[in-house]
C-alpha cells in the first residue's frame, strides 16, 4: 500500500474515532454544564499543544522535514497553547470569551494550514521526516480538530442561562 495511503488512512480513521467518541460520550457531558464548565476541559487539552514545538528538534523528526511546514505548525501550536491557558485564566469574564474566540479560530486555522503545507510539500509520501512526531498529525490533530468543533459549538449554542439546549 503507497505512504500516502496508509498516511491518509491513519488521519481519516482517527477523525471517524474522535468523532464517535466526541458525538457518544463528550458533547452528552458538555451539555449538561454549564458553558464556562464546558469549556474549561476543552482548553486545559489545548494547552498541551507546546508539543507542537517536536517538528523543530532534530531527533524528534528528521534535520529533513521541510522547515516551511517544521515551523508555522510549531510555532502555531505554541501560540494556540498560550492562549488556551489566557483564556483559562479569564474564563468567567467577557475577555475570557473574547480569548476562547481568538484561540479557537487561530487553533483551527492552524491545524488546517498544518495540513494545508503538510501537503504542499507531501509531508504524507515521506511520513519518516516526521519521526517520532508522526501520530502528532495522525491521532492528535484529528483530537485537536474534534475539540475545537466542539468549542465553537459551545459558543454558538449559549442561550444567555449559560445552559446548553
Amino acid at each position: 500500500m503507497p505512504l500516502r495511503a496508509m498516511f491518509g488512512i491513519s488521519v481519516i480513521l482517527s477523525f471517524i474515532s474522535w468523532g464517535i467518541i466526541a458525538k457518544r460520550y463528550i458533547w452528552p457531558a458538555l451539555r449538561r454544564v454549564p458553558r464556562t464548565e464546558a469549556l474549561r476541559p476543552l482548553l486545559l487539552l489545548h494547552t498541551f499543544r507546546f508539543v507542537g514545538l517536536a517538528f523543530l528538534i532534530p531527533g524528534v523528526v528528521s534535520p529533513d522535514l521541510p522547515i516551511a511546514f517544521a515551523r508555522p505548525a510549531a510555532y502555531g501550536d505554541l501560540t494556540t497553547s498560550i492562549f488556551a491557558l489566557l483564556a483559562i485564566a479569564t474564563l468567567g469574564s467577557s475577555l475570557g470569551i473574547i480569548l476562547v474566540w481568538a484561540f479557537n479560530i487561530l487553533g483551527s486555522a492552524d491545524l488546517l494550514y498544518a495540513f494545508y503545507e503538510g501537503n504542499q510539500v507531501a509531508l504524507d509520501s515521506a511520513p519518516g521526516l516526521q519521526g517520532a512526531a508522526y501520530f502528532i498529525p495522525t491521532v492528535l490533530v484529528p483530537l485537536l480538530l474534534t475539540t475545537h468543533v466542539l468549542v465553537f459549538l459551545l459558543l454558538l449554542k449559549h442561550d444567555g442561562r449559560d445552559r446548553l439546549q
